[in-house]
């Protein structure tokens, strides 16, 4: 399960990503919708699988 602190530091990038490296609010919001449209999709549950596989590998085997 993707906890809210995934969310939170996601978000934390999105912003330093607009602010920093001239991320256009357009491009950003591109993203935000794509990821929203994705999440509806038969692709949903592999993403999820993936997402969670990386969090448990870089906080150490600790889901």
């Amino acid at each position: 399960m993707i906890s809210v602190s995934l969310v939170v530091l996601l978000g934390a990038v999105v912003v330093l990503a607009l602010r920093y490296t001239m991320l256009r609010l357009w491009q950003a919001l591109i993203c935000v919708l794509f990821g929203f449209y994705l999440s509806q999709t038969a692709a949903a549950p592999q993403v999820r699988t993936l997402i969670s596989t990386i969090v448990t590998a870089v906080s150490g085997g600790h889901p």
